[in-house]
């Protein structure tokens, strides 16, 4: 009954109205109050701050500015190795496997199809066609900054309107096509895997979503979808290396990776519902059968 309620209650939220009031409180510069309710998220959340580079949290100027907080060096080493892809957030796997028919399991009984989760493009999805996914939530607690799985150039980035639903369990099990109606910054690399999908997925009360190369994408929000093409080469193009920040996020939601076909099998000790950090070893590069 409980569930059916909070559930009845996202569809009714005005999504959009409360993130953008916390995102403009979450921005603002209130110095003491800042310092008071980091403290307060840090010790409800249960932080570790021994892993943060700044430990002096008048540091902090906002509250976005603890959510993006860096690591210091050396906490989140990354696996080395070419055939190596690793984890590219700290964060918890909600599914992984294959692409079935241009379908990616949501949730038990919920799926949703790679084309709607890449803004309708039908020829861009194909390439995912019988490839490998991967979901991966970031909590509150969680780093929230976005690195590179493997390396790789930036070829085209999208932006994809849509609802702002939160991201947990209950909705997983409970709004159909949760990853393909919310809002959403899709990220195509060219890779020694092939190509290589990162999706930042956005939810209620995420402030922003932020690119090292085009900075703020989200907000301010519309209703258009956006696509940028990048050079595959040249003094223009975007080539990032395994373990490099790519992105962040202003509160935690989710990414997801996409591999196209024959290319990559997970790691033997990939789980459902387990935490991971970023830069550990999660799936490598397939070994073809001769």
């Amino acid at each position: 009954m409980m569930n059916n309620i909070r559930i009845r209650f996202q569809y009714w939220i005005p999504q959009f109205s409360l993130t953008h009031l916390i995102g403009k409180l979450a921005s603002v510069k209130a110095r003491r109050l800042t310092t008071i309710m980091i403290r307060l998220f840090i010790k409800y959340y249960k932080i570790n701050m021994d892993e943060v580079l700044h430990t002096d949290l008048k540091y902090f100027k906002t509250l976005n500015d603890f959510f993006a907080r860096e690591l210091r060096e050396g906490v989140r080493p990354i696996t080395e190795g070419e055939s190596v892809i690793t984890y590219p957030v700290d964060a918890c796997i909600n599914q992984f496997g294959l692409v079935d028919n241009g379908k990616i399991i949501q949730a038990k009984g919920h799926n949703f199809s790679t084309t709607e989760l890449l803004g309708g493009d039908a020829k861009l999805a194909e390439e995912f066609a019988e490839g490998n996914f991967a979901t991966l939530y970031l909590s509150p607690r969680d780093y929230h900054r976005v690195h590179m799985p493997c390396d790789g150039v930036l070829r085209k980035m999208i932006y994809i309107p849509g609802d702002l639903f939160q991201v947990n369990v209950l909705t997983s099990e409970n709004v159909p096509n949760l990853f393909a109606r919310n809002e959403r910054v899709v990220c195509i690399f060219d890779t020694k895997f092939g190509r290589m999908a990162q999706i930042l997925i956005g939810a209620m009360i995420v402030g922003s979503i932020e690119l090292v190369w085009a900075g703020i994408i989200t907000p301010p929000r519309g209703n258009t979808i956006y696509h940028w093409n990048y050079p595959e080469r040249g003094n223009k193009a975007i080539a990032l290396k395994k373990g490099k920040e790519m992105g962040c996020f202003r509160i935690g939601s989710t990414v997801i990776n996409l591999f196209v076909k024959n290319q990559i099998e997970f790691d033997e000790t990939v789980q459902n519902n387990t935490h991971n950090a970023m830069g550990t070893s999660y799936a490598r590069r397939k070994v073809q059968k001769q």
